[in-house]
């Protein structure tokens, strides 16, 4: 039993193509966990817990990357503690708390237009060059968003806005964005080290919210079924995820492995359907296929290969 536990495990570190495809598979399911937490936990407390969590598992395995890598870290230690706590802090408490106002089939989709923000970004604040079909890819995605945060009606839009959590869901994007624009002041240090910095920075940013929440509306024992909710979500999307994604990366470069991370919000959408048993309409499909092909232009017109952002909230 060893031995052929031994030879499947090593099968399947050894495929990239199913490492890129388990960690979108398991970002996507972060979504349907938040919708899942509605039921048993406030959106900033269930995003503390998850931090804290993630930092005290990770801190074993990442004391000794972070010894070695301390004369790296100490210079830029403000970045890392900013992208911890303004991109995978607000983006998660967020997503959750929209999560109780819409749903996770159009969280997921509005992930997807993660790829354009960071583009927009990219023009807007380092002058780089946009071809016209990147703008077309643009629009399109924008257009596929919109499409599915007002339920196929875009006019709707201009005369009633956006549901509030779908709005806050695109504020989410905008935080993610930033933390992914970002990752280029990140120093050249071990993945293990990062994740550590990130995961506490983030925590200590979530504990003015939580403790604000709970006071405001004070605190519950959750049942069963919210303790494993947050259990997924502490080892699925936060730390098996990551090693998957970063052994693939490994193994068939960043580039290439980055394209992957496209298939989390069709992932989330299925998942939504399978476990919460939402509809998913004809304009959820419009706007998945519209955002897949706006992502798709953009990428073929882009003037550099796109590098893998690493993708540690979801």
């Amino acid at each position: 039993m060893t031995a052929l536990f031994k030879r499947a495990f090593d099968s399947t570190i050894g495929n990239a193509y199913l490492l890129l495809i388990i960690a979108p598979l398991m970002w996507g399911g972060n979504a349907v966990a938040g919708r899942l937490a509605t039921a048993d936990w406030q959106p900033f407390t269930v995003t503390s817990l998850r931090w804290l969590c993630a930092s005290l598992y990770l801190l074993p395995f990442a004391y000794g990357p972070l010894k070695r890598d301390w004369p790296k870290i100490r210079p830029r230690l403000w970045v890392l503690i900013a992208l911890g706590a303004f991109g995978m802090a607000m983006f998660n408490m967020l997503m959750y708390l929209a999560l109780n106002y819409t749903t996770a089939i159009n969280v997921s989709i509005e992930q997807a237009a993660l790829p354009m923000l960071i583009m927009l970004a990219n023009f807007v604040f380092l002058s780089q060059r946009v071809r016209w079909l990147q703008i077309v890819g643009l629009l399109l995605t924008l257009f596929g968003v919109l499409l599915t945060a007002t339920a196929g009606e875009p006019a709707r839009f201009f005369s009633e806005g956006l549901n509030r959590g779908d709005a806050i869901m695109l504020v989410a994007c905008i935080f993610y964005a930033g933390y992914s624009f970002g990752l280029r002041w990140r120093p050249d240090i071990h993945w293990m080290s990062f994740m550590w910095i990130i995961a506490s920075s983030a925590f200590v940013m979530t504990l003015p919210f939580a403790g604000w929440e709970i006071s405001q509306k004070g605190f519950s024992m959750p049942g069963f079924s919210g303790w494993m909710v947050l259990l997924y979500v502490i080892i699925f999307p936060t730390v098996v995820s990551q090693l998957a994604f970063a052994r693939g990366v490994e193994l068939i470069g960043s580039n290439r492995a980055g394209l992957f991370v496209n298939l989390v919000p069709i992932f989330g959408s299925l998942l939504a359907v399978l476990i919460l048993s939402e509809q998913f309409r004809w304009f959820h499909l419009a706007g998945l296929l519209l955002v897949l092909a706006g992502i798709a232009l953009a990428e073929k017109a882009a003037v550099k290969p796109k590098a893998a952002v690493v993708n540690a909230e979801s």
